[in-house]
């Protein structure tokens, strides 16, 4: 998926997120699907590579609340802000995801980026916010 504009890069967020959380595709051939091979995926900090995602994907499928994520409206995210300006990105967005255990999990994401030639993301660096839920 090319990354060429604020509508792309919604639907990317959107996609990317309830694909990795709730889809029983190959994590790998998602992250193939939006990013370059040997992506940068910075949050808070933390440096994340292809290994890492794949082997993250485990856990947020197991931990989230499968049913309620497929079933929400833009999986749970709210975009406030979207841009693409030649091969750099931005977005800030909130995240709000219910888990199997039934605690809801809310973060404000801040998020900055570079494209590759082809649309996909080479790097992110991202800062999260954790939201306390009422």
């Amino acid at each position: 998926m090319a990354i060429r504009s604020a509508h792309d890069l919604t639907d990317f967020l959107i996609g990317y997120t309830r694909d990795m959380a709730v889809s029983d595709e190959e994590p790998g051939a998602i992250l193939d699907r939006y990013f370059v091979f040997e992506f940068e995926y910075c949050n808070d900090g933390l440096v994340i590579d292809r290994r890492r995602m794949v082997d993250h994907a485990g856990p947020i499928r197991k931990n989230v609340d499968r049913e309620a994520m497929a079933a929400a409206d833009r999986a749970g995210l709210e975009v406030h802000e979207a841009m693409v300006s030649g091969d750099r990105f931005a977005a800030r967005y909130t995240l709000r995801t219910r888990m199997r255990k039934g605690v809801t999990f809310a973060a404000e994401i801040y998020m900055f980026g570079r494209l590759a030639a082809d649309g996909r993301i080479e790097r992110i660096d991202q800062v999260t916010r954790e939201l306390e839920e009422k």
